[in-house]
């Protein structure tokens, strides 16, 4: 199973440099949509996560609301686009048959509508809470112009064991290589999405967490804003910081069979 690791939507928030780790106070920092495109031997192209679409590049006043924009100053290029990056590789935007969201935030469901024949996979309580539009913050969050007139495929938090994680299990039309993880606590339905590439696995793991230091298990770290920013977006704090827990366990006990990275640490991309 090959997997392509693709950047599609960089962000240069303010004083991002205390962000990514960067050296230096002052300025905008980098940081990336850390997207999967797989290739499968009889489902087609598979997409974890998908970044930000055409649209919200071209015409975000129709998609993004202000404050993002204000916020990570996203670089407004249509070629980052998940679907330029499929058609660059020799393919068709039909070709991509199953998205995988590890969550529905704007900046993760951003390229569903590129992709109108593929199904989505996601967690059912992520769905109805994106769906509920139940406050402001919400509504900022879920876009809904992103996905409306997507065919969802959801599941419930329950399955088999996996590295130390229950509830992990298969998605319906794909190989047993591939599987959703619960992680939630950045959002509600919020996921892991895990592949097994014949070598190791690769656990994408969203925004379980945003700085790789977090993931070290000898002496965790993130950076000052970082650690604001995610108790700012949090949906149930007690459930996130328990998952980075047991992820950064996975990384001790399993770290030669299982690579774990989050979708906006720009070093991890260049890792691949």
């Amino acid at each position: 199973m090959r997997v392509h690791h693709l950047n599609c939507g960089t962000m240069r928030p303010l004083g991002g440099r205390l962000l990514d780790g960067s050296s230096g106070y002052l300025g905008r920092g980098r940081m990336v949509c850390h997207c999967l495109l797989v290739e499968t031997e009889s489902d087609g192209l598979v997409l974890v996560d998908s970044g930000l679409g055409v649209a919200d590049v071209t015409n975000p006043r129709g998609s993004l609301p202000t404050q993002f924009m204000l916020l990570t100053n996203p670089v407004r290029d249509i070629e980052e686009t998940a679907v330029r990056q499929v058609i660059r590789l020799g393919y068709k935007p039909e070709d991509v048959r199953h998205i995988l969201l590890t969550h529905m935030d704007l900046d993760h469901a951003g390229g569903v509508r590129d992709f109108p024949n593929a199904k989505v996979h996601v967690y059912a309580e992520e769905l109805r809470n994106a769906q509920a539009q139940a406050n402001a913050a919400d509504r900022m969050r879920f876009r809904t112009v992103q996905w409306s007139e997507a065919d969802f495929e959801t599941y419930e938090a329950d399955g088999d064991a996996w590295f130390g994680f229950e509830a992990v299990r298969n998605l319906k039309g794909l190989p047993p290589e591939i599987l959703i993880v619960p992680l939630a606590g950045h959002t509600k339905g919020h996921a892991g999405i895990a592949v097994d590439t014949g070598e190791k696995w690769l656990l994408h793991c969203g925004d379980a967490y945003f700085f790789r230091g977090e993931m070290n298990p000898a002496q965790p770290h993130c950076t000052p804003l970082l650690r604001v920013f995610q108790n700012v977006v949090q949906t149930d704090r007690g459930r996130r910081l328990a998952n980075q827990d047991r992820l950064r366990s996975l990384v001790r006990e399993h770290g030669d069979r299982v690579e774990v990275f989050s979708a906006h640490d720009s070093a991890e991309l260049a890792r691949y």
